[in-house]
């Protein structure tokens, strides 16, 4: 008997072997019915049944077997797909997952061999087979990592939200105590109490960016008519404040009034040149450059260290990338999230940033339209 023909005559045999197997995997089995462990283990049978019968060329094999065989991205979800983001749910392991695929596989050709002799198309059966399953087994996978992926985006952004009311708290009562205990030997504590707390939100804030981004939704923007010029001055007062070592010079030309989201665009900066600071010569200046145009505005920062390789441009405005001549306090202290975030404003800003390192100078340029809320995505 046909490999496809045995799988749809004895189904349940089958099934009733896939939700034994799926009650075993403890906790997240232990209280679900029947339908929930057997779920889309037909479908996904009868798909595998349907895909053996189909005619398929050397090309067609190779392609499969690369993970390149056609399926729309419009189409309804597979079984098995969905079954990969169930499990997800259901809280199921990913070493579950595969598990369940591997004692499916184990199952169909232990009872198909006790039940049926060899014939001349059992190898090719056995090979349609397992690449039906091994076709399942990656979509199902696939799934269920993009769901796991989006849970834990959620825990991190909730925790986030959550930690910034008691965060607050410890600012404002720092801010108070600062100002009651201002001249005296307290003042130098509290003081580092502010600056934890400001360090502690930052982190936050660039973990709630974080996780905006990662769940497809965009940074927001507040849009308004701001001088560019002034806005990066409020910052680099700031920053030469945090970085007492390096000199930072603004060096501004031309036009420099458009619509753009100024709190953000400082959040740009000041990442920038943390970003100089952490990885460029320990003291060596900083340059921000900023030229106003007829199309828009030019910012970049520039300063002097070891030059960053071609071949890493690229990751550094990944999340969880640093750069990898960083100090110990800088690898202790940062996510690795700064450039990523970065990209993402200018983007929310209809612009463009790029990064180019050569000579020991490395120059971090942003290029931005005047009107950013006419251009924003």
């Amino acid at each position: 008997m046909r490999l496809a023909d045995f799988i749809e005559l004895n189904m349940e045999t089958i099934l009733s072997e896939w939700e034994t197997f799926a009650r075993s995997l403890l906790p997240a089995s232990a209280e679900l019915d029947m339908a929930v462990l057997r779920d889309h283990a037909e479908q996904i049978l009868r798909a595998a049944a349907l895909d053996m019968r189909t005619s398929q060329n050397r090309r067609e094999q190779a392609a499969k077997s690369r993970g390149e065989s056609e399926h729309s991205q419009h189409a309804p979800e597979t079984a098995a797909e969905t079954h990969g983001l169930l499990r997800a749910t259901d809280g199921f392991t990913l070493k579950q997952l595969v598990a369940e695929f591997r004692a499916l596989r184990a199952t169909v050709l232990r009872l198909w061999a006790d039940k049926c002799e060899p014939g001349p198309d059992t190898l090719s059966d056995m090979t349609r087979f397992n690449e039906a399953i091994d076709q399942a087994v990656a979509e199902s996978v696939d799934f269920f990592a993009a769901e796991t992926e989006r849970w834990r985006n959620l825990f991190l952004g909730v925790l986030g939200h959550d930690l910034r009311g008691p965060l607050n708290a410890i600012l404002l009562t720092s801010q108070l105590l600062s100002k009651l205990n201002s001249g005296t030997p307290t003042s130098k504590l509290t003081a580092r109490l502010m600056n934890g707390a400001e360090r502690m939100k930052q982190l936050l804030d660039d973990l709630l960016d974080y996780n905006r981004a990662s769940l497809d939704i965009s940074i927001p923007a507040n849009f308004a008519c701001v001088e560019l010029a002034e806005v990066c001055e409020e910052e680099i007062e700031l920053q030469r404040a945090v970085w007492p070592e390096n000199a930072i010079e603004l060096i501004a030309e031309g036009a420099t009034q458009g619509v753009w989201d100024a709190a953000r665009l400082k959040q740009v900066l000041g990442n920038l040149i943390s970003n100089a600071a952490k990885y460029g010569d320990r003291g060596a200046p900083i340059i921000v450059r900023l030229e106003g145009r007829d199309e828009g505005v030019v910012f970049s920062v520039e300063n002097s260290g070891p030059t960053i390789a071609a071949s890493a441009v690229k990751s550094l405005f990944e999340p969880l990338q640093r750069a990898a001549h960083g100090d110990e306090e800088t690898e202790r202290t940062s996510l690795g999230l700064g450039l990523f975030i970065v990209r993402h404003i200018v983007r929310a800003h209809g612009g463009t940033v790029s990064l180019t390192s050569e000579n020991r100078k490395t120059v971090f340029k942003v290029n931005l339209p005047m009107n950013a809320a006419a251009h924003s995505p």
